[in-house]
Protein backbone atom coordinates (compact mmCIF):
# COMPACT_ATOMS: atom_id res chain seq x y z
CA UNK A 1 0.00 0.00 0.00
CA UNK A 2 1.45 3.59 -0.97
CA UNK A 3 0.91 6.63 0.92
CA UNK A 4 0.30 9.86 -0.90
CA UNK A 5 1.80 13.14 0.18
CA UNK A 6 1.10 15.28 -3.16
CA UNK A 7 -0.77 18.51 -2.22
CA UNK A 8 -2.08 20.14 -5.04
CA UNK A 9 -3.23 23.95 -4.72
CA UNK A 10 -6.24 25.23 -5.37
CA UNK A 11 -5.91 27.48 -8.53
CA UNK A 12 -6.59 31.19 -7.30
CA UNK A 13 -8.97 32.20 -10.27
CA UNK A 14 -10.84 28.97 -9.23
CA UNK A 15 -10.66 29.97 -5.32
CA UNK A 16 -12.46 33.36 -6.33
CA UNK A 17 -15.26 31.65 -7.71
CA UNK A 18 -15.97 29.61 -4.58
CA UNK A 19 -18.99 30.31 -2.36
CA UNK A 20 -16.91 30.31 0.70
CA UNK A 21 -13.49 30.90 1.86
CA UNK A 22 -12.34 28.91 5.15
CA UNK A 23 -12.73 31.90 7.46
CA UNK A 24 -16.29 32.25 6.52
CA UNK A 25 -16.99 27.93 6.40
CA UNK A 26 -15.37 28.46 9.86
CA UNK A 27 -17.53 31.41 11.21
CA UNK A 28 -20.72 29.41 9.68
CA UNK A 29 -19.60 26.24 11.27
CA UNK A 30 -19.73 27.86 14.52
CA UNK A 31 -22.78 29.52 14.46
CA UNK A 32 -24.56 26.53 13.00
CA UNK A 33 -23.66 24.77 16.62
CA UNK A 34 -23.89 28.11 19.00
CA UNK A 35 -27.02 29.33 16.93
CA UNK A 36 -28.94 26.30 15.50
CA UNK A 37 -32.11 27.78 15.11
CA UNK A 38 -30.60 31.00 13.83
CA UNK A 39 -28.37 29.71 11.49
CA UNK A 40 -31.14 27.42 9.70
CA UNK A 41 -33.64 29.79 9.56
CA UNK A 42 -31.76 31.79 7.79
CA UNK A 43 -30.64 28.51 5.32
CA UNK A 44 -33.98 27.57 4.62
CA UNK A 45 -35.05 31.16 3.37
CA UNK A 46 -32.56 29.83 0.39
CA UNK A 47 -35.39 27.65 -0.64
CA UNK A 48 -38.84 27.95 -2.64
CA UNK A 49 -41.78 27.33 0.03
CA UNK A 50 -45.02 26.60 -1.29
CA UNK A 51 -46.44 27.23 2.49
CA UNK A 52 -43.52 29.31 4.66
CA UNK A 53 -42.00 27.71 7.67
CA UNK A 54 -42.64 29.13 11.38
CA UNK A 55 -41.05 26.56 13.48
CA UNK A 56 -37.57 25.60 12.90
CA UNK A 57 -36.56 22.86 15.14
CA UNK A 58 -38.82 20.67 16.80
CA UNK A 59 -37.31 17.74 18.81
CA UNK A 60 -38.54 15.31 21.56
CA UNK A 61 -36.20 12.81 22.97
CA UNK A 62 -39.34 11.33 25.16
CA UNK A 63 -39.74 7.80 24.29
CA UNK A 64 -43.60 8.07 24.00
CA UNK A 65 -42.82 10.91 21.28
CA UNK A 66 -39.46 10.30 20.03
CA UNK A 67 -38.68 12.78 16.76
CA UNK A 68 -36.26 15.42 15.60
CA UNK A 69 -38.04 17.60 12.88
CA UNK A 70 -37.23 19.95 10.98
CA UNK A 71 -39.37 23.10 9.11
CA UNK A 72 -42.25 20.90 10.38
CA UNK A 73 -45.36 23.14 9.00
CA UNK A 74 -43.42 24.54 6.02
CA UNK A 75 -43.96 22.64 2.53
CA UNK A 76 -41.90 22.56 -0.64
CA UNK A 77 -41.13 20.46 -3.43
CA UNK A 78 -38.00 19.10 -4.04
CA UNK A 79 -38.59 19.14 -7.75
CA UNK A 80 -39.58 22.99 -8.25
CA UNK A 81 -36.14 23.83 -5.71
CA UNK A 82 -34.06 22.07 -8.11
CA UNK A 83 -35.16 23.26 -11.67
CA UNK A 84 -37.96 25.58 -11.19
CA UNK A 85 -36.59 28.70 -9.08
CA UNK A 86 -33.15 28.32 -11.30
CA UNK A 87 -35.19 29.30 -14.62
CA UNK A 88 -34.98 32.73 -14.90
CA UNK A 89 -31.48 33.50 -14.11
CA UNK A 90 -29.73 29.87 -14.63
CA UNK A 91 -32.47 28.09 -17.85
CA UNK A 92 -29.51 28.27 -20.15
CA UNK A 93 -26.99 27.00 -18.10
CA UNK A 94 -25.41 23.35 -17.30
CA UNK A 95 -28.09 21.74 -14.87
CA UNK A 96 -26.64 17.59 -15.83
CA UNK A 97 -23.22 16.87 -17.38
CA UNK A 98 -23.80 13.40 -18.68
CA UNK A 99 -21.10 11.05 -19.90
CA UNK A 100 -21.83 7.18 -20.76
CA UNK A 101 -19.20 4.24 -20.41
CA UNK A 102 -18.01 6.39 -24.04
CA UNK A 103 -16.24 9.18 -22.93
CA UNK A 104 -17.26 10.37 -26.43
CA UNK A 105 -21.16 9.74 -25.62
CA UNK A 106 -22.18 12.95 -23.22
CA UNK A 107 -25.06 15.10 -22.50
CA UNK A 108 -25.00 18.63 -21.37
CA UNK A 109 -28.53 19.41 -20.38
CA UNK A 110 -29.60 22.86 -19.15
CA UNK A 111 -31.99 23.83 -16.36
CA UNK A 112 -34.47 24.84 -19.14
CA UNK A 113 -34.02 21.78 -21.21
CA UNK A 114 -34.25 19.68 -17.51
CA UNK A 115 -37.47 21.38 -16.51
CA UNK A 116 -38.94 20.20 -19.85
CA UNK A 117 -37.83 16.42 -19.99
CA UNK A 118 -39.16 16.33 -15.77
CA UNK A 119 -42.57 17.86 -16.41
CA UNK A 120 -43.16 15.70 -19.51
CA UNK A 121 -41.93 12.25 -17.33
CA UNK A 122 -44.39 13.82 -14.30
CA UNK A 123 -47.20 14.00 -16.81
CA UNK A 124 -46.76 10.67 -18.54
CA UNK A 125 -46.32 8.83 -14.69
CA UNK A 126 -49.77 10.99 -14.09
CA UNK A 127 -51.40 9.22 -17.25
CA UNK A 128 -50.68 5.67 -16.16
CA UNK A 129 -52.35 6.69 -12.77
CA UNK A 130 -49.49 7.39 -10.50
CA UNK A 131 -50.63 9.65 -8.03
CA UNK A 132 -49.14 11.33 -4.47
CA UNK A 133 -48.49 9.11 -1.87
CA UNK A 134 -47.88 6.27 -4.46
CA UNK A 135 -44.73 4.14 -4.14
CA UNK A 136 -42.63 4.21 -7.77
CA UNK A 137 -39.75 2.09 -8.16
CA UNK A 138 -36.85 2.84 -10.19
CA UNK A 139 -34.82 -0.10 -12.09
CA UNK A 140 -32.94 1.69 -14.34
CA UNK A 141 -29.40 2.00 -16.00
CA UNK A 142 -27.44 5.20 -15.09
CA UNK A 143 -28.83 7.76 -18.02
CA UNK A 144 -30.45 10.70 -17.58
CA UNK A 145 -33.74 9.15 -17.57
CA UNK A 146 -33.26 7.72 -14.24
CA UNK A 147 -32.87 11.66 -12.67
CA UNK A 148 -35.86 12.96 -15.22
CA UNK A 149 -37.75 10.05 -13.25
CA UNK A 150 -36.60 10.49 -9.14
CA UNK A 151 -37.49 14.52 -10.06
CA UNK A 152 -40.60 13.52 -11.54
CA UNK A 153 -41.23 11.71 -9.02
CA UNK A 154 -40.81 14.32 -6.36
CA UNK A 155 -43.12 16.87 -8.82
CA UNK A 156 -45.90 14.97 -8.33
CA UNK A 157 -45.43 13.76 -4.96
CA UNK A 158 -44.90 10.02 -5.59
CA UNK A 159 -42.00 8.43 -3.40
CA UNK A 160 -39.34 6.91 -5.11
CA UNK A 161 -37.13 3.93 -4.38
CA UNK A 162 -33.97 2.56 -6.32
CA UNK A 163 -32.72 -0.04 -6.95
CA UNK A 164 -29.59 -0.99 -8.44
CA UNK A 165 -29.89 -1.88 -12.07
CA UNK A 166 -27.48 -5.10 -11.21
CA UNK A 167 -30.10 -6.75 -8.72
CA UNK A 168 -31.74 -10.55 -9.37
CA UNK A 169 -35.50 -10.30 -10.21
CA UNK A 170 -35.64 -12.16 -6.45
CA UNK A 171 -33.73 -8.86 -4.99
CA UNK A 172 -35.93 -6.67 -7.01
CA UNK A 173 -39.01 -8.66 -6.26
CA UNK A 174 -38.55 -8.43 -2.77
CA UNK A 175 -38.33 -4.48 -2.82
CA UNK A 176 -41.48 -4.03 -4.85
CA UNK A 177 -43.01 -6.00 -1.89
CA UNK A 178 -41.34 -4.21 0.97
CA UNK A 179 -42.00 -0.67 -0.28
CA UNK A 180 -45.38 -1.80 -1.30
CA UNK A 181 -45.11 -0.33 -4.42
CA UNK A 182 -47.61 -0.26 -7.59
CA UNK A 183 -45.53 0.71 -10.16
CA UNK A 184 -42.13 0.33 -12.01
CA UNK A 185 -40.14 1.84 -14.08
CA UNK A 186 -37.13 0.21 -16.25
CA UNK A 187 -35.99 0.06 -19.69
CA UNK A 188 -34.54 -2.60 -22.26
CA UNK A 189 -31.13 -2.87 -20.77
CA UNK A 190 -28.46 -2.27 -19.57
CA UNK A 191 -25.33 -2.20 -20.17
CA UNK A 192 -21.92 -2.48 -17.50
CA UNK A 193 -18.96 -2.19 -19.69
CA UNK A 194 -19.30 -4.64 -22.00
CA UNK A 195 -21.64 -6.64 -21.14
CA UNK A 196 -25.54 -6.19 -21.31
CA UNK A 197 -28.14 -6.53 -18.45
CA UNK A 198 -31.48 -8.04 -19.42
CA UNK A 199 -33.48 -4.92 -17.40
CA UNK A 200 -36.55 -5.07 -18.92
CA UNK A 201 -36.41 -9.03 -18.65
CA UNK A 202 -35.45 -9.32 -15.39
CA UNK A 203 -38.31 -6.87 -14.15
CA UNK A 204 -40.79 -9.37 -15.88
CA UNK A 205 -39.69 -11.76 -13.55
CA UNK A 206 -40.06 -9.64 -10.69
CA UNK A 207 -43.06 -8.82 -11.29
CA UNK A 208 -44.60 -12.34 -11.32
CA UNK A 209 -43.03 -13.00 -8.23
CA UNK A 210 -44.38 -9.88 -6.58
CA UNK A 211 -47.96 -11.27 -7.79
CA UNK A 212 -47.22 -14.36 -5.73
CA UNK A 213 -47.12 -12.24 -2.53
CA UNK A 214 -50.83 -11.20 -3.43
CA UNK A 215 -49.46 -7.41 -3.66
CA UNK A 216 -49.62 -7.21 -8.05
CA UNK A 217 -48.51 -3.92 -9.29
CA UNK A 218 -51.05 -1.82 -11.13
CA UNK A 219 -48.80 -0.11 -13.73
CA UNK A 220 -45.10 -1.13 -15.49
CA UNK A 221 -44.03 1.78 -17.11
Amino acid sequence: MTHETHIYPVPPAFAKTANLDPQTYRDMYKRSITEPENFWAEQGRRLDWITPYTQIKDVSWDKSDLHVRWYADGVLNVSANCIDRHLDTRGDKPAIIWEGDDPSDSVVLTYSELHREVCRFANVMKKLGVKKGDRVTLYMPMILEAAFAMLACARIGAVHSVVFGGFSPDALAGRIVDCDSTFVITADEGLRGAKTVPLKVNCDAACQIAKKTGRPLSKQC
